[in-house]
């Protein structure tokens, strides 16, 4: 009997402890700021967003991260393995995808189409950051700490876009380590040029 017990308790210890690492980007670090978190599910439906044919988006998704000098380690079969992971989605022009000092939890990549990305000011000045088009990556910050958004991300024309939450980033650390993990370094290395970029153009445009 007592050992029936001892395994049910390490039954649902193990339970446990791996529903909480199954969280571990979409809770754990949300969880001291303030502010509620703006999901892509919710921004989706303010957007109009509507879904895009996985095969197609992710066949110009290989296209294009096959030329991005970090990305391009990912082979094509882990890219394959990346289509469980994200949504495709049609949005339209002079839509907001990301707002400036939201709390988000989801990372975009432009597959088709232009967005402009800006930073208001505290003095009042709208400083506009970068023009961004096929390929290029937005909100990875936020993706890994579920934190402020730095910027506004606004499409310029119609535009395509992969989404990969943070939620999904839990499941694939669950079901596929190796792929999140070389994710998340590659992440990692574009996200510490992206900020050394900006840093140096906003240190050129304080008053």
């Amino acid at each position: 009997m007592r050992i029936l017990q001892r395994l049910r308790q390490t039954q649902q210890a193990e339970a446990l402890r791996q529903e909480a690492e199954s969280a571990f980007f979409a809770t754990a670090w949300h969880q001291g700021n303030q502010g509620p978190l703006v999901p892509w599910e919710a921004r989706a439906v303010e957007l109009g967003a509507r879904p895009l044919s996985a095969r197609a988006a992710l066949r110009t998704l290989q296209a294009l991260w096959a030329h991005d000098r970090h990305l391009s380690t990912l082979t094509p079969e882990a890219l394959a393995r990346m289509e469980r992971y994200l949504h495709f989605a049609a949005v339209k022009a002079q839509r907001d995808v990301i707002l400036q000092d939201e709390y988000g939890n989801f990372m975009v990549v432009v597959l088709s189409g232009e967005l402009v990305v800006n930073r208001r000011q505290p003095w009042g000045e709208t400083l506009r950051l970068a023009q961004t088009g096929p390929g290029d990556l937005l909100g990875e910050m936020s993706l890994l700490d579920s934190g402020q958004r730095f910027s506004s991300c606004t499409t310029l024309v119609d535009s395509e876009l992969a989404v990969l939450s943070a939620e999904a980033l839990d499941d694939m650390l669950v079901h596929d380590p190796a792929l999140a993990a070389q994710l998340i370094a590659i992440l990692a290395r574009k996200l510490s040029v992206r900020l050394r970029a900006v840093s140096s153009r906003l240190g050129h445009q304080s008053p």
